[in-house]
């Protein structure tokens, strides 16, 4: 089984996959291999960047081009996570190719714009507007839909130390053979 994590930019999504790291999971960001295709291509990483190239390696190799990257990393690995899973194509793909539970995770757009702007990563959005853009590039490419067919969802409104109690118990319980999606 594969645990794919799903949610809006800043909800929370690394908080939970280094959480299952710890636990020793084995890790995978889909958001890496945009970041390295762009390292591959000589693409400076920022938000619009990042976003276009995203859509244009989409068309040259199909809408599952990054899960199938992802899932290749992964092969053989009994407790993996894939972070990042952005489109129903790339959530067909997984269910097609593994037993996937798809967790995901919910921040108010206020909340997740704050920790945007503290995390501070090169391609994180620096003003409102290019957050909104953000946003509704993700949900362009079927984020929404995604979000919406989560077998397990955390709402991510309290401290790093509440999700990360919450994130463990459930991996936790997945270990002992709980089913874990209450």
């Amino acid at each position: 089984m594969i645990f794919c994590i799903t949610g809006m930019p800043g909800s929370g999504k690394s908080i939970i996959s280094e959480t299952a790291k710890s636990l020793g999971f084995k890790v995978v960001t889909m958001g890496d291999v945009i970041r390295e295709e762009a390292d591959a291509r000589g693409i400076a990483k920022t938000p619009a960047t990042l976003g276009e190239l995203m859509l244009i390696f989409r068309k040259e190799e199909g809408d599952d081009v990054v899960a199938k990257r992802c899932l290749a990393k992964i092969r053989g690995e009994p407790l993996s996570v894939i972070e990042g899973v952005r489109g129903m194509d790339e959530l067909t793909y997984f269910k097609k190719n593994s037993e996937v539970c798809l967790i995901a995770v919910h921040a108010s757009p206020a909340t997740r714009f704050q920790r945007l702007l503290k995390r501070g990563r090169p391609d994180d959005p620096k003003d409102i507007e290019t957050f909104r853009e953000r946003d509704k590039r993700e949900l362009d490419v079927g984020l929404g839909s995604v979000i919406a067919l989560a077998d397990k969802v955390f709402v991510n409104e309290g401290t790093v130390e509440d999700l990360q109690i919450s994130v463990k118990k459930f991996f936790e319980g997945i270990r002992r053979g709980d089913k874990g999606l209450s």
